[in-house]
């Protein structure tokens, strides 16, 4: 008896809704944390050498690129992998036929239309 009311209550869950590993949920982390940083350590030798090569327009927004990432880095790195259900399920009308019926074979002498 209890079974069966337990199993009123609960709902199935799909396995493509299912949240990934924890280590992959981890690592996915820290790629993204690793391309942020890198990118900002390329703003910070960028800015140094747009500034000794005289493009004094350019260090400026490269140094706050660098300024701006880490904060970037720091939420995206916390950002948890969530997955959504991105499709309904079809009723029954699927199961109709969808393809016709194949084309005759001409008759010998005849022309295909």
């Amino acid at each position: 008896m209890a079974r069966d009311q337990r199993r009123d209550r609960d709902d199935a869950v799909r396995i493509t809704t299912a949240a990934a590993s924890r280590n992959v949920d981890i690592a996915a982390r820290q790629k993204r944390y690793l391309l942020s940083m890198s990118i900002r350590s390329i703003c910070f030798v960028g800015a140094v050498l747009t500034a000794l090569a005289g493009w004094q327009w350019v260090w400026p927004f490269l140094i706050a690129g660098a300024i701006v990432l880490p904060y970037v880095a720091v939420v995206l790195a916390n950002v948890q992998a969530t997955r959504k259900e991105g499709f309904a399920l079809q009723d029954g009308s699927y199961a109709a036929p969808q393809l016709g019926t194949a084309p005759q074979e001409p008759e010998v002498g005849r022309p295909a239309r």
